[in-house]
């Protein structure tokens, strides 16, 4: 079960005690009982709006995904976080509203193209990141190899 900030409850739901503005929505009840999403999607695919990127009468998870796309491109796992929902179930959802046309794969340049190159300040930021993260990832590694 995950929780989704609500003033309503949806159908489905279940209340915490004493947390009246917490609700606890299903991931089948997100999903439609659905476990595979109708097309392939990476936990790295990145997504924008699309042509009818109108969220009205939409789910409240379904809602939250498109205004989140809105502000920016996103990607899958991205957006699994942000909402605190399983990947899978987000899948399920993202490739629902990409059939529907509200979202849009975005793609992405890739590095290569004009010369450009990644910064070595966020390079470094991302390195200091990963050894915060995994600090013992190296004597893993060569105890592995």
């Amino acid at each position: 079960m995950n929780a989704v900030s609500r003033r309503h409850p949806v159908p489905g739901a279940v209340v915490l005690s004493g947390e009246e503005d917490t609700v606890f929505v299903r991931t089948y009840e997100v999903t439609g009982g659905r476990t595979r999403p109708g097309r392939p999607l990476a936990l790295d695919t990145v997504l924008g709006p699309g042509p009818a990127a109108q969220a009205a009468g939409l789910p409240p998870v379904h809602e939250r995904i498109v205004a989140l796309c809105r502000y920016g491109p996103r990607s899958v796992a991205e957006l699994a976080g942000t909402l605190r929902r399983p990947a899978t179930s987000v899948k399920v959802v993202v490739s629902d509203l990409i059939d529907h046309h509200v979202l849009a794969l975005h793609a992405a340049r890739p590095y290569g193209d004009d010369d450009e190159r990644p910064d070595a300040e966020m390079l470094a930021a991302l390195l200091a990141g990963l050894k915060r993260k995994f600090p013992d990832a190296r004597s893993l590694l060569r105890q592995a190899g």
